[in-house]
């Protein structure tokens, strides 16, 4: 059974910065493509990062130069590091690979 455990989340000041984690189990983690969403109150689900197997990246125009996608396929992990978080921001985050999701985990950029 695939799992997907988001953690990392919470309260930051806009201009702070923020590492979230995505712990996967039940998958042979090397080989798929992963990726971060995020979700605001009454808006639909957009990706905001995503990253292939073999490494390569896309990031949504937003958070471009502000956030960075990366794996450990030893720890079977994937990481968004969010720095410069600014008000807009504010969503919760969602790891996702095929048709996987995880919980989700609030972050709140406010001042």
């Amino acid at each position: 059974q695939v799992q997907l455990v988001e953690s990392g989340g919470g309260l930051v000041q806009p201009g702070g910065s923020l590492k979230l984690s995505c712990a996967a189990s039940g998958i042979v983690f090397s080989i798929y493509a992963m990726g971060w969403y995020r979700q605001a109150p009454g808006k639909q689900r957009k990706l905001v990062a995503g990253i292939a197997s073999g490494g390569s990246t896309t990031y949504a125009t937003s958070v471009k130069g502000r956030f960075t996608i990366s794996r450990d396929n030893a720890k079977n992990t994937v990481y968004l590091q969010m720095n410069n978080l600014k008000l807009e921001d504010t969503a919760v985050y969602y790891c996702n690979t095929e048709d996987k999701w995880g919980q989700g985990t609030q972050v709140t950029v406010s001042s």
